[in-house]
């Protein structure tokens, strides 16, 4: 159970081409590694997306590591110097679809699972590791699937350790505690399609979203505090037209993404943005994605832990954070 082990590890993982919600067996992969150290695999599909809890003990206090194994679309192959899921290594670093997000963390965690148990056999409660093939994804058949199926079946977590990348400049010099929640809307704006010569037969729906959407994306929508920075609205599509270069829609439709603090509630958010639409005289369509929420973990014997064992590995006193994703 050497960095060499660790290594050969992330790389099976990296030519498992598993773009999401497609594991293309790394689970099980990880499953056949853990089993003969006693964990019992629990796998878990719902929809097309793969999960599956490894545990071993019993009982109180439960620690798991948390982690996905699915990626995103690696783009076009051209953009590459190799292929993306033939994994490779230049200047003592490992490449490939997923090297940092996250199965090289995925990696290391199962080796770090191996060496515990090997040294604690008779160790106290449970430990335990999560994966899923839906992080990348819309999220929703994953880890937030599989805690339900937890809870009905009566297990708890007291402490969970995710190994997502998160470091700035060097490995270690960020522990996110908390993270802000993530709220998406496609908005849709509706129109009347018509000739760009005879503009007052339509009404243009670009013309009349683009003074709301300067207010949404000026809006300070979460100031921050202490704990998060502050949150505000961030345009990721934006469509109209049906491609000729005469004619005015009939619609437009434009997918933004909020991210908000404990001060802010999704209700709230939703409520404002529908008043400032309702404000500009919008014929619109809101279709809101189920959000994620923001949680803070300030401290406690995990965060501690976690701290020490930088320190002592890393040499570094590592700084907590709610920034990002």
């Amino acid at each position: 159970m050497t960095a060499a082990t660790t290594l050969e590890l992330a790389r099976q993982l990296i030519a498992r081409a598993s773009i999401t919600p497609d594991d293309a067996g790394c689970q099980r992969l990880i499953a056949e590694r853990l089993e003969p150290c006693g964990f019992a695999a629990r796998h878990l599909r719902f929809g097309e997306v793969d999960n599956v809890w490894l545990s071993r003990g019993r009982g109180a206090p439960v620690f798991a590591f948390l982690g996905h194994t699915d990626v995103v679309p690696p783009g076009p192959a051209e953009a590459w110097h190799g292929d993306p899921f033939q994994p490779w290594e230049r200047d003592g670093l490992l490449y490939g679809r997923g090297a940092a997000d996250m199965k090289g963390s995925v990696a290391a965690m199962t080796m770090a699972m191996q060496r515990f148990v090997a040294a604690h056999p008779g160790h106290r409660g449970t430990v335990a590791m999560l994966l899923t093939s839906d992080e990348e994804g819309e999220a929703v058949n994953g880890a937030r699937r599989v805690m339900e199926n937890l809870r009905e079946s009566g297990v708890a977590m007291d402490w969970c350790l995710v190994g997502e990348p998160c470091s700035r400049r060097r490995l270690g010099d960020v522990i996110k505690n908390g993270r802000r929640g993530s709220l998406n809307c496609r908005l849709t704006i509706r129109g009347r399609q018509g000739h760009t010569a005879y503009p007052q037969a339509a009404d243009n729906p670009i013309h009349r979203l683009a003074p709301a959407l300067l207010e949404l994306t000026q809006t300070a929508w979460d100031p921050g505090n202490a704990h998060y920075p502050p949150g505000g609205l961030q345009v990721s599509n934006l469509r109209a037209g049906a491609g000729a270069a005469n004619v005015i829609p009939g619609a437009a439709t434009v997918e933004f993404n909020l991210r908000f603090s404990t001060a802010r509630t999704e209700a709230d958010l939703k409520a404002e943005i529908a008043a400032l639409l309702e404000r500009h005289g919008l014929d619109y369509e809101c279709r809101w994605a189920e959000a994620s929420q923001p949680f803070l973990s300030p401290g406690g014997e995990l965060l501690a832990a976690v701290k020490a064992a930088i320190k002592n590995i890393c040499r570094l006193d590592a700084e907590t954070s709610t920034d990002g994703g």
